[in-house]
């Protein structure tokens, strides 16, 4: 067995942040609400910190008595959680001010939040996965809420809970069928005890496993609580739900079938091509006829998590990697959309419908033309990232045999694009409906770097990919 050192150098960035957040609470409490600004700067600084500490030259590694795994996948997908993280609390700092909301809990809940994801992220065994999704699910469910005095808020904290339990439960009932029939929660234990017949029981803890993690990404038939908890959550938590939490969801999907389930694919993708295209659908078409901004992200979100899943069916390395340069950016795309939601207001209230946006290239031709890329890259038109993102998701299912899948998708994307190039409509060529407020200077940096990002991946996409296939190794 590894010495104590060995196992807390892996688990460096985790208990940072839980240490971090202990101290940050405290301190917090005793300062009685003078100056919370200055908590969200520590917790900013504080997972900056975690990130950087990812970048440590360790070799994969199993700690904690086999319960948690350090190795490339896990970092890289760390690290895409710890930016969401960042970058929603730096979105929150004006808009929370605003609302008379910015109070010190708000990022000592991001942190923990974070914690259970990157917990879910590194879990190689059931109960450290029910573990790492409960922290972060708890957490998630405050936020939704924080706006207590907002009915809407409150309502969408109120229906992510009762979901989230329902999901929760789902989760479980699989996994504790899964434990029945193969003996063990280790996913590799798993693998080993599942050679030959699979019984019905493992298929239905299967099904039952997959059910409650497509909920934490809003996968169709369980993407039922994010039109509304999107809308009514405060913009910046909005962001953050779109973000960070769908990373660590879509690396445990990944991590326990790939590494859990090798060995019956054939009932495993089942489940994957149908609650992939009926995500791809559901994005494509239920979008068409929102006005809400908040709304429209969350169904772009539930049809942008089905093409992503695109990747995850042939179960091979090259579709892993395309999954992670997908999420990577995913990841880009949403945060540069809701920095340009937050970074314009009429008067004090923040835009929210797409009418509000009539006009846009007269007032702010800078930022129509950032909104506009945004826009232009998650319909996935060429040059941009969007394009490439599933580009990456589909060729390797076009190389397994799923023709029909990848030409599903490209004609689900071309509906889609429909009402992202409606947004760029009312942006060129509505009449203005008001001048904007000037925009903070922290948010509208989110959005020049986020479109340079998604502008200019096309000409150096090399550390993505390459990071991006260096995790999907680790994971085979």
């Amino acid at each position: 067995m590894p010495p104590i050192s060995f196992a807390l150098a892996h688990s460096l960035p985790e208990l940072l942040l839980a240490a971090g957040a202990l101290v940050l609470l405290m301190l917090g409490a005793f300062r009685a609400g003078k100056g919370d600004w200055i908590i969200s700067e520590l917790a900013i600084g504080l997972l900056g910190i975690a990130l950087i500490t990812l970048f440590f030259p360790l070799e994969k590694a199993l700690i904690w008595d086999g319960a948690f795994i350090d190795d490339a996948f896990a970092r890289f997908m760390k690290a895409l959680a710890l930016i969401g993280a960042i970058v929603s609390l730096v979105l929150s700092r004006e808009y929370m001010a605003r609302e008379k909301i910015d109070q010190f809990e708000f990022p000592v809940l991001i942190i923990l939040a974070t914690v259970g994801m990157m917990m879910l992220i590194s879990a190689q065994s059931l109960i450290a996965l029910y573990l790492g999704l409960e922290l972060m699910s708890l957490a998630l469910y405050v936020v939704a809420a924080f706006h207590r005095d907002n009915v809407r808020a409150s309502e969408a904290g109120l229906k992510y809970f009762v979901l989230g339990a329902l999901s929760s439960g789902m989760l479980l009932y699989g996994s504790s069928l899964i434990y029945g029939f193969s003996g063990t929660v280790s996913f590799t234990g798993i693998a080993l005890a599942l050679h030959g017949d699979v019984s019905i029981g493992i298929v239905f803890g299967l099904v039952f496993l997959i059910a409650g993690l497509a909920f934490k990404m809003s996968l169709v038939p369980f993407h039922m609580w994010t039109p509304d908890v999107y809308e009514g959550a405060p913009t910046p938590v909005t962001a953050f739900f779109a973000s960070a939490p769908k990373m660590a969801a879509v690396a445990i999907t990944l991590r326990i079938i790939i590494t859990a389930f090798p060995g019956i694919a054939t009932q495993w993708q089942q489940i994957i091509v149908f609650i992939s295209l009926m995500s791809m659908a559901l994005g494509s078409f239920a979008a068409i006829g929102q006005t809400n901004l908040k709304r429209l992200m969350a169904y772009s979100s539930i049809g942008h998590m089905g093409f992503a899943m695109v990747g995850l069916v042939p179960g091979t390395e090259q579709g892993i990697r395309g999954v992670l340069v997908y999420m990577a950016i995913y990841l880009v795309m949403t945060l540069g959309t809701f920095a340009a939601i937050l970074s314009m207001r009429i008067g004090d209230k923040y835009v929210e419908t797409i009418a509000d946006l009539g006009g846009l290239y007269r007032n702010n031709g800078m930022m129509a033309f950032f909104l506009s890329m945004m826009m232009f890259s998650l319909a996935g038109i060429p040059p941009l990232a969007g394009f490439f993102a599933k580009l990456y998701v589909f060729q390797p299912a076009v190389d397994a045999g799923f023709y029909w899948l990848a030409v599903i998708g490209v004609l689900l994307s071309v509906v889609s694009a429909f009402y992202y190039l409606r947004v760029v409509k009312v942006i060129y060529f509505d009449e203005p409906v008001a001048a904007f407020s000037p925009v903070n200077r922290e948010v509208t940096g989110v959005l020049v770097v986020a479109s340079l990002a998604i502008l200019l991946f096309w000409v150096y996409p090399g550390p993505i990919v390459s990071a991006a296939t260096s995790a999907a190794k680790s994971l085979f």
